[in-house]
Formats: structure tokens, sequence, C-alpha cells
């Protein structure tokens, strides 16, 4: 008779959860004018504006975009940034046998259709900046393969971060140790084992909308103005 696991929520709803996370921070070192925290999906952006207010530092959104395989349309092969870095999960290209020549392309598209795009609506147009020298705090709801934090992470150094740390409430143990091996440290209240999908280990998770992203990132393009 197979085993029944009973999943246990880990965490109430996302203000919990950044709250926990928040206290696991090193406060002493990512002082306000050294520090710049980075969204990293939509459900990262509510969870970076929280971290950002409370370390009363800037925050802003890194963007990336999945590209999917040609043979299943849902599962996601490599990521392409901001910076047109490309990250690929190897393992997966070579199991169905997908060119380098489609995920090239696929990720020319992708840029210039959706991350393009979405400069020009957060930041008029302007690449992200402003990271040189500075302490760059990663943040996202939950990582599940870590190709998207991955890709975060190549963008931030290739723009000049002193240090690239991850925070984030919960995440799979194997890619935590993935993870740390290419960050200067990972902040995760939870690492679980045997992760499933990130609506267990919440009570209560609301979709987060792209009208939410609109108004946090529009607060924040005003603080920065002023």
């Amino acid at each position: 008779m197979p085993k029944i696991v009973e999943i246990v929520p880990l965490y109430r709803d996302r203000e919990e959860a950044s709250s926990v996370l928040i206290d696991m921070l090193p406060k002493e070192i990512l002082k306000p004018e050294e520090t710049v925290v980075l969204g990293v999906s939509e459900g990262g952006v509510y969870f970076a504006d929280r971290v950002a207010k409370a370390l009363g530092c800037r925050m802003d959104l890194i963007l990336t975009e999945s590209i999917l395989s040609p043979i299943n349309p849902e599962l996601a092969i490599a990521m392409v940034g901001e910076t047109e870095e490309i990250v690929m999960h190897k393992a997966l290209i070579d199991s169905f046998d997908i060119s380098k020549d489609y995920i090239y392309g696929e990720a020319q598209r992708r840029y210039t259709e959706e991350i393009l795009t979405y400069i020009d609506k957060y930041r008029s147009g302007n690449i992200l900046d402003g990271l040189e020298g500075k302490y760059v705090v990663l943040v996202d709801e939950c990582i599940e393969t870590g190709l998207t934090m991955m890709t975060a992470i190549k963008a931030a150094i290739s723009l000049g971060a002193k240090n690239v740390f991850i925070a984030v409430p919960i995440l799979d143990n194997i890619v935590y140790e993935n993870l740390l091996k290419v960050s200067d440290n990972l902040f995760c209240p939870h690492k679980i084992d045997d992760y499933i999908s990130i609506e267990y280990y919440y009570e209560y998770l609301e979709s987060f909308s792209f009208e939410e992203i609109d108004k946090i990132m529009m607060n924040n393009e005003k603080i920065k103005e002023k």
C-alpha cells in the first residue's frame, strides 16, 4: 500500500512568508545606500517590495522570459534575461534533441517581443542599471528548477553587482544546494525535500495580478525620481 504523505502549509499567506523571510536577512550588511533588491518573477515583485521597504533600499524588477520546448509548450528548457544572458537546461535539451539554433532563435524572439516591451513599460526603455559595486538581493516567491534564478544571477553579475544574495520563502533542497554554489549566500526559511508546488505550502495564495505589479513598480519609480 502506498505511503500517504500529508503536506502541512508552512505559511498562512504571502504577508506572513515575507515577514519570516525579512527576519532572516543580515540587515547589518544590507545597508540602504549599498543594496538593491530585485524581484525575479511576478510573484517575486510582492516579496521584493516588502524586503526593500524593510531594508530602506531601492527595489526594481529583473526581467527574464522562458524558452519553451517545441515538443511540450508548457515545459521551459531555457531562459533569457534582459542582458541577453541565456541559461539552458542541458538534460532536457539533450533528451528532446532540441537544436541550439532553435534556442538562440527563440531567445532573440522572446527578448524582442517580451523583455523589451517590459523595459519600455517599467523603465521607459532603459535597461536595469545602478548595480555596480552593490549588494544585490534577488527575491522570488519560490524556486522550482532554478532556471529563472540562475538567469537573474548571471544578469546581476554582468551588470556589476559586488555580491549577489538570494532570498526566497521556500525552495527545493537540491535547488538550494545548486544555487548556493553560484551565489554569495541564500536565505530561505524552508528548504523542502521532494518539493511539489507552491500552492501546497500556503493556506491562502491568491494570484498576483499584473495590476498589482504595475502599482508597485509605479510607486517605486516615483520614489526613485524623488
